[in-house]
């Protein structure tokens, strides 16, 4: 039960540091911490009902490994893309240049919804 707690723990902390981002116009960072919120919040929900910390990033699969609703799953295709995105620059362009305001406000919103589905 520890272990589920401190992930949900950092998993608000790493949404309000995506919102805090999103207000500071920094919204690679902002989608990418959004992301992480989600994360953490599926890896508490595994750890709550199989014991065990799931070491994958991918959100579709943390998803349905988890239970979530099918609601869930199309913001988690969404954000699975900001994993890689929102770190590392391409042959075209760095993150900063990827990420819009409407694509930050998004990727919050998404990891809003599993966190709060995360802790029912």
């Amino acid at each position: 039960m520890k272990e589920e707690s401190l992930w949900l723990k950092q998993a608000k902390e790493d949404l309000k540091t995506a919102q805090a981002n999103l207000k500071l116009k920094i919204y690679y960072a902002a989608a990418f911490f959004a992301h992480q919120s989600a994360e953490k919040s599926f890896k508490a929900v595994c750890i709550r009902k199989f014991g065990e910390l799931v070491k994958v990033h991918d959100l579709v699969f943390l998803a349905k490994k988890a239970g979530a609703p099918e609601n869930l799953l199309g913001g988690c295709k969404f954000l699975n893309r900001v994993y890689i995105e929102a770190r590392y620059p391409s042959e075209l362009n760095s993150p900063s240049d990827l990420f819009s305001e409407q694509d930050a406000s998004k990727c919050i919103e998404i990891a809003s919804g599993v966190l709060k589905w995360s802790q029912n």
